[in-house]
């Protein structure tokens, strides 16, 4: 399906319920106001709530690349845009050398051929259409990356200065995300559709369970989800996300167990809780795992 097929935010959420994304109808509200309007989708939420998963699952139901800018303390705009095959550029400079070729200019000239260019995520994203662009983290990005994304994103073109512009024939489908473990500046919130993510209801966590490991029983899918709900309202340094009870429900169906105990889950925690601190206030508790899961 491409993005003009897509013509309400029912289709939208039928199209990733069969590319196995449950979400609610809020955010596939703004998801397809993003693709109708052409504006990068910028979602904050805890860690593990779907961020991530909805821009591959966008990907797979609109049939286009996912193109994933992963951002980190220090990336700089050449980690992002585009940089030199320089040890191309040499091979070449011996190659001319050795064929006698001597005209400077033309030496030059080919040396910033595109050829030589080598693609980062952001100029891949321009020069592939159709593409999904995720921007993951950004967070975690420094203040002045963040200023410059702002301007890509802005009118979707790059200039290298060797090639002249470079314009996307059709701007890339933009997902940004962030765990908001700092403030986002608001220029580039304001020129983005904004949607929080939540943690899912019970019922929704189930069904997500159930819908990414089918092998799991209902009981069992139940048990796991009822215990990440009471860890999150927990004082936890990382509450579980959905990712972590898929975790876990993949590792207790990996064990072959069906009906979750206190024994099986104490010595299957560290597939849901990765902190030690938060493993030894779960285990020692008010009544430990047996409330946790009985709601004892």
């Amino acid at each position: 399906m491409t993005v003009d097929q897509v013509g309400s935010p029912a289709r939208l959420a039928g199209l990733l319920d069969g590319h196995g994304y449950l979400c609610d109808e809020g955010l596939a509200t703004a998801c397809f106001l993003a693709l109708r309007m052409g504006r990068p989708l910028f979602l904050e939420g805890e860690a593990g709530v779907g961020k991530t998963e909805l821009a591959k699952t966008l990907a797979r139901g609109l049939d286009a690349p996912l193109i994933r800018l992963q951002c980190y303390e220090g990336l700089d705009a050449s980690q992002a845009l585009y940089d030199w095959d320089f040890p191309r550029q040499l091979l070449h400079l011996r190659a001319a050398e050795a064929a006698g070729v001597s005209d400077v200019s033309r030496l030059e000239g080919e040396l910033y051929d595109r050829r030589f260019l080598l693609a980062r995520p952001l100029l891949q994203a321009l020069e592939t259409s159709p593409s999904v662009l995720l921007v993951d983290e950004l967070d975690r990005a420094d203040d002045e990356f963040e200023a410059f994304l702002l301007e890509v994103l802005s009118d979707f073109t790059i200039t290298v200065p060797e090639l002249g512009t470079i314009r996307a024939e059709r701007p890339p489908v933009v997902v940004v995300t962030s765990n908001r473990t700092r403030e986002v500046h608001d220029a580039l919130k304001r020129r983005c559709l904004y949607h929080w993510l939540e943690h899912p209801s019970f019922d929704r966590e189930v069904a997500i369970i159930r819908r990414r490991l089918p092998e799991a029983s209902e009981r069992l899918a139940g048990q796991v989800a009822r215990a990440a709900q009471r860890m999150r309202e927990s004082d936890l340094l990382k509450p579980p996300g959905v990712a972590e009870s898929l975790d876990w429900t993949e590792a207790l169906v990996a064990l072959g167990v069906r009906d979750l105990d206190p024994g099986t889950a104490a010595v299957t925690l560290g597939a849901v809780l990765k902190y030690r601190e938060d493993q030894q206030r779960v285990l020692g508790g008010a009544a430990g795992l047996e409330a946790l899961l009985n709601g004892g």
